[in-house]
């Protein structure tokens, strides 16, 4: 062999010994898996993020029926039990708040609960529509909401008919207190995961 093919061999051979060396600590150092989280999202009718009500409209009537989709998907690394809950709320009620690990007071009007795998995404279809709103001066209150075939009662208003909302949150089962709470522990943090779609009411019936 020449002196440039001994020459070519040893660089080879110090290269194969420095990246034999490096590679446990680059490993070391490699996120095994990411993060663990879970997402929460409402999409439209089509099942995009967009057209959330007919016509592409905010402004409902009683009877218009609205075609959500809920998305969820699980990245814990781990089977969940969830429960995803629907709340109807005005501008002036308190909705969730993540700084403060508080869900909305506001009554659950409508619940699914789910088991859900590690690195499963789960599509709910949420068909709903207003049933009856009663006028009482400027004031419209929504009386009856139909949810996926379902009869629920309310009482939230607005005046005018304005700034409703659908607050939807994530909670997840608790094993240590054997209950739902808001949100999950992801290390020593907490997380959440809600969504709020606003809509105005456009008549009473």
């Amino acid at each position: 062999m020449s002196l440039d093919d001994w020459h070519l061999v040893f660089v080879s051979v110090c290269l194969v010994l420095v990246l034999a060396s490096c590679a446990p600590v680059a490993i070391a150092y490699l996120p095994r898996r990411g993060e663990p989280f879970m997402a929460l999202a409402v999409l439209g009718e089509k099942g995009m993020a967009e057209k959330y009500y007919p016509g592409d409209d905010p402004s409902i009537g009683v009877g218009e029926e609205v075609h959500w989709t809920l998305y969820l998907y699980n990245h814990m690394g781990e089977v969940r039990y969830v429960a995803v809950r629907v709340k109807l709320l005005n501008s002036t009620m308190s909705g969730p708040d993540s700084t403060s690990s508080t869900p909305s007071l506001a009554p659950v009007v409508y619940e699914v609960r789910r088991v859900i795998l590690d690195n499963e995404t789960w599509l709910y279809p949420l068909v709903w529509s207003l049933l009856k709103a009663g006028e009482d001066g400027e004031l419209v209150s929504i009386e009856g909401l139909m949810i996926n075939g379902r009869i629920f009662q309310t009482g939230v208003e607005a005046v005018h008919g304005y700034n409703f909302r659908v607050v939807i949150e994530l909670w997840v089962y608790d094993e240590a207190s054997e209950n739902f709470i808001f949100g999950w522990m992801s290390g020593p943090e907490s997380s959440y995961a809600w969504n709020q779609i606003w809509f105005n009411v456009t008549s009473a019936g």
